[in-house]
């Protein structure tokens, strides 16, 4: 056999072998399933603390194709402001998609953000410490005009925390090879405020007492299983 067609048939022999691979390893089972879909109303506690619900203020709503999209990625959404007792606002968005596979990968605040006009100025991971585990989170701080808005947010990945593309796709990974397709929780917070140290840290105090709020199952959904993030 010439060279040339001993080469073509290895090439064919190795191409048919992973596609098999491919098909073999394809995940087939949904974690929500297993874990159960989640119930955002009933899970985020509308009062806890010095917390209550804001009836009156109003978030930045997307614009309709951005909402379009959002719709095509979620199975649920929840759009909160919350206010205590000084007067101080925080708004939580939460949004959940049973796959969370390459088609229906979470729409992270960096790309919708700055498609309804705000400029991304600061941009880094963090950590915070809520009911005994470390979860990691990215801060942003963003502006339109003379709206100044800093935000913490994470997206769980089954039951992991991801706060970047790679970590997404490395906990998708590491799931689809045991058989599963993830699904996604991202949840974001925010609050208006020129000074960014100041608005994430109240961001921080927020998270920590609605954290104290929610029930055990309830945590392991929101900010990933106890462990399985890093410490």
């Amino acid at each position: 056999m010439i060279p040339a067609r001993r080469r073509a048939l290895a090439v064919l022999a190795a191409t048919g072998a992973s596609v098999a691979v491919a098909r073999y390893m394809r995940p087939t089972v949904h974690m929500s399933d297993t874990l159960g879909k989640p119930d955002l109303e009933l899970i985020f506690p509308k009062a806890f603390a010095d917390w209550r619900i804001d009836a009156r203020s109003s978030m930045v709503l997307p614009s309709p194709a951005t909402q379009a999209l959002l719709d095509s990625i979620y199975n649920q959404t929840l759009t909160r402001t919350y206010i205590n007792s000084m007067g101080a606002r925080i708004m939580l968005s939460v949004a959940y998609g049973g796959d969370q596979s390459d088609a229906t990968r979470a729409h992270l605040p960096e790309v919708c953000y700055p498609a309804q006009g705000f400029q991304i100025s600061q941009n880094f991971a963090g950590q915070l410490r809520l009911e005994g585990r470390n979860v990691p989170v990215r801060y942003l701080m963003s502006n339109q005009g003379n709206r100044f808005e800093p935000i913490t947010y994470w997206l769980v990945v089954g039951d992991r925390v991801t706060v970047s593309r790679t970590d997404q796709k490395l906990a998708q990974f590491a799931l689809g090879l045991k058989g599963l397709i993830p699904d996604g929780m991202l949840v974001r917070v925010s609050n208006i405020d020129r000074d960014m140290a100041r608005g994430h840290q109240l961001q921080a105090v927020f998270l920590q007492e609605m954290a104290a709020a929610f029930a055990p199952a309830a945590r392991d959904r929101v900010f990933g299983a106890l462990g399985g993030n890093p410490s």
